[in-house]
């Protein structure tokens, strides 16, 4: 029979090996980012570039114009999460801790919108965007997904941990919505707020149908449609491809990194409910 500090290394071995199966294409995409085009296509290949070279990024830069997809991915990504934070935050606060008639049916018509597939929402949502004006626009990627179930649902949950008593007090003291609003709920509702950041940015960052569908205009391209069209019919430049693949990747870490101390204490407070 195993003892226990057995089982624990075995356990760890797993995670260990879980980890490096995870990781190697990402470590594998980066190295080959480094490589020339010879000892890309070289036989056997190597795990690590022979000599490192930033000719892939250069020409991604240079002839690809990605610092322009760059440019439009960063400001679809920032603009969006902030309205998503707002609409999705005020939303979640006016179903969890104000009473009104019909909160309890606007709640569960906007679970029900989890349930129908992305794919039967694209044309009504493309003859709304059509109509609005905003087909082939920035504003036309930004503006129809801001407002999100998910986000609405993850903000409402948060809140009903939190007493009512703390906001009646607020109230006897004199404050009103607003200031309850921005001056409590605000600050204690932080840990949630990180992890919608964390998912907004990654669905704005990877979204690749919806601006597919709103945009025709190469200038408007994002990241996602950049690397798509980067595919010819007939050859692809696996280069610079590969140097864009990484350049994709920073950010959504880099955002991890930073709100990674709330991401878990906001998905666990989530999870109770009143």
């Amino acid at each position: 029979m195993k003892t226990k500090k057995e089982i624990h290394w075995i356990t760890y071995g797993l995670l260990i090996l879980l980890s490096i199966m995870m990781l190697f294409p990402i470590f594998w995409v980066l190295s080959s980012s480094l490589k020339s085009g010879s000892e890309l296509f070289a036989w056997p290949p190597s795990i690590l570039p022979n000599k490192i070279t930033f000719i892939n990024y250069i020409d991604a830069f240079s002839e690809a114009n990605f610092g322009r997809y760059i440019f439009n991915t960063i400001f679809v990504t920032v603009t969006a999460t902030i309205i998503t934070l707002i609409i999705n935050t005020m939303a979640g606060y006016a179903l969890a801790k104000i009473k009104f008639k019909g909160s309890t049916i606007i709640l569960i018509l906007f679970l029900s919108t989890l349930m129908i597939p992305l794919e039967a929402l694209m044309i009504p949502m493309f003859i709304v965007l059509r109509n609005l004006g905003l087909y082939n626009s920035i504003w036309g990627i930004i503006i129809p997904p801001a407002a999100t179930p998910t986000g609405v649902f993850l903000i409402r949950q948060y809140l009903l941990s939190l007493p009512d008593e703390m906001i009646e007090a607020a109230k006897i003291d004199g404050a009103n919505e607003w200031q309850i609003f921005m001056k409590i709920i605000i600050p204690l509702a932080k840990p949630v707020i990180a992890t919608l950041t964390i998912f907004s940015v990654m669905w704005r960052w990877q979204d690749y149908i919806w601006p597919l569908i709103a945009i025709s205009d190469p200038k408007l391209y994002t990241l996602e449609l950049a690397l798509s069209n980067f595919v010819g019919e007939y050859s692809v430049d696996w280069g610079p491809l590969l140097a864009m693949a990484v350049v994709t990747m920073i950010p959504l870490i880099t955002v991890f990194i930073v709100f990674q101390r709330f991401f878990i204490q906001g998905i666990m407070a989530t999870s109770v409910k009143e």
